[in-house]
């Protein structure tokens, strides 16, 4: 059941939740400092989209970031991270590297491209020995 709130350009939801997961909610609420289990839920709707479109029209133009942290020490990782960049360079607009503590480094791409390319980049990316998290 949904009922619009004029003026606001909302729309209200009302839902069941298992316990468990209602007091799990809660919790992902408070430890993201959101003000309300409404912008909570919101968010994971969004995500949840931003997925489904990707899987259900693979070629979609999408601009997003992915974030890397790798260490910087582990034999030719900087050098395998540029050759990936540089095999995908219609879709690396730009890219951000900033050194953090214990010869970690963390990598920051902008990119564009068709949702297909972009699974392409994370999945070459992921491959490279060195490379601790994307997202």
């Amino acid at each position: 059941m949904t009922d619009e709130t004029p003026g606001t350009g909302l729309s209200r939801l009302s839902m069941s939740l298992p316990t468990e997961l209602y007091h799990q909610l809660d919790v992902m609420v408070q430890e993201r400092g959101l003000p309300s289990r409404s912008q909570m839920i919101a968010e994971l709707i969004r995500h949840a989209l931003a997925e489904h479109g990707e899987a259900t029209h693979p070629d979609a133009l999408l601009a997003g970031t992915i974030t890397l942290v790798y260490r910087s020490n582990m034999g030719r990782v900087r050098e395998l991270l540029a050759q990936t960049q540089h095999a995908f360079l219609k879709e690396v607009i730009s890219a951000q590297h900033v050194f953090l503590e214990d010869d970690q480094s963390l990598e920051v791409l902008l990119v564009q491209g068709p949702a297909t390319r972009l699974r392409d980049l994370c999945d070459a990316l992921r491959k490279v020995r060195g490379v601790q998290q994307i997202s």
